[in-house]
């Protein structure tokens, strides 16, 4: 009896010991660092920003330039996200895709850079690789609103020389654009602006360089400064934009970063013929679309081209909503966007199955003060 105890004794004693081992192990003693690297790639980004906290190790893995890249690239799972920025200089951040599945989780409030020192209106003008970009007279300003890394960009040389437009100082530049040039893995900054003299110029700001860069690139037709949207938007290296001026009435105006040269694509020539008020540009589920409010059939109309530069792959979708403002694809490929005109005002998907249009049905998220603004995809890349 006394052996058996003992051996029972010797056993409890090993086990606890064994026990106690386990408790002691962190999560790097049983998965390799390799293993670990692979399942981040996979967490969703708004889940990833805060498994930093995790360990020192973990905040210097998520952290890391090469992670972000790979993260944004490879990741499963993008979070499109719009975002707004209000009179008080407070700023929300709206989850698209959770909108329609969990609306509590949707909406997310940020600080903009510097709305404390300027607490004063600001234009959302465009996005990139999860960065926003914005005007807050007498700068730009580029912001990651995830990570809250941001950059102040002065444009005052050119204000100066700027042809003022409708007395608003939001109208010195015909044509806004942000992009990166993955050739230089540089973030640019483009403007068009006229001078005194009615003269067209075509400026740009290197972030690698952190100067205002001077090249030789000749806008193909003369621009209008009149009522034209100078938003541009960034898709396959390359920045696009629609004008009101006759010369563009019936094209896409492009500029590529990489070859610093200017081109053109055309129209569908049914959206041009139609009665379609004047299109506006968006993208969705990565391809260049227009749209406008179709006066006869009071839908909104909206041309997707399939294949870039492919003129035959434009795709006609008909919304059944007077002034719908495409926003981006679901994870369903249906369509989200917004209603911009009461009493549809609000948030909305279209199922292109079903042809069938749904209202988010949380009141909270139908509110006016959500402005028009560019989407962005979350990311935790650096700036320069």
């Amino acid at each position: 009896m006394d052996k058996k105890k003992k051996e029972q004794t010797e056993q409890s004693s090993m086990k606890k010991k064994k026990n106690q081992n386990d408790k002691s192990k962190s999560i790097h003693d049983i998965l390799p660092l390799d293993l670990i690297h692979i399942i981040l790639l996979r967490v969703p980004i708004r889940h990833l920003a805060r498994l930093r906290c995790v360990s020192k190790l973990w905040c210097s893995l998520i952290s890391d330039p090469d992670f972000a890249e790979s993260h944004f690239h490879h990741s499963p799972v993008s979070t499109n996200s719009c975002i707004s920025i209000g009179k008080s200089g407070m700023a929300y951040s709206v989850d698209l895709d959770a909108l329609f599945s969990d609306g509590n989780d949707a909406l997310r409030e940020v600080s903009p850079p510097f709305y404390k020192t300027q607490p004063y209106v600001v234009k959302v003008l465009g996005s990139c690789r999860g960065f926003i970009f914005f005007i807050r007279d007498p700068n730009f300003v580029v912001w990651n609103p995830l990570t809250g890394s941001s950059k102040l960009i002065s444009y005052s040389h050119i204000d100066s020389r700027c042809k003022r437009q409708f007395f608003s100082r939001y109208c010195n530049f015909l044509l806004y654009g942000f992009g990166y040039d993955a050739s230089q893995d540089d973030y640019l900054v483009v403007v068009a602006w006229q001078d005194m003299n009615n003269h067209d110029h075509f400026d740009c700001f290197s972030m690698r360089t952190n100067s205002w860069i001077d090249f030789d690139a000749a806008l193909p037709k003369p621009l209008f400064s009149f009522g034209s949207d100078p938003t541009g938007f960034f898709l396959n290296d390359a920045i696009h934009w629609v004008q009101l001026s006759p010369a563009y009435r019936d094209v896409i105006l492009i500029f590529d970063l990489k070859e610093r040269t200017f081109s053109m694509i055309s129209k569908p020539e049914q959206l041009v013929m139609s009665a379609c008020s004047y299109p506006r540009l968006a993208l969705l589920g990565g391809c260049l679309a227009l749209y406008g409010c179709n006066y006869d059939s009071c839908n909104t109309d909206i041309w997707v081209m399939k294949e870039y530069k492919v003129h035959s792959s434009w795709t006609l979708y008909q919304i059944p909503c007077k002034f719908f403002q495409p926003l981006c694809l679901s994870s369903n490929g249906d369509i989200i966007g917004r209603a911009n005109d009461s009493p549809e005002t609000g948030f909305y998907m279209y199922n292109l199955r079903e042809e069938r249009l749904q209202c988010i049905k949380n009141p909270y998220f139908s509110v006016n003060y959500f402005a028009s603004e560019p989407v962005y995809t979350e990311s935790l890349l650096p700036l320069q």
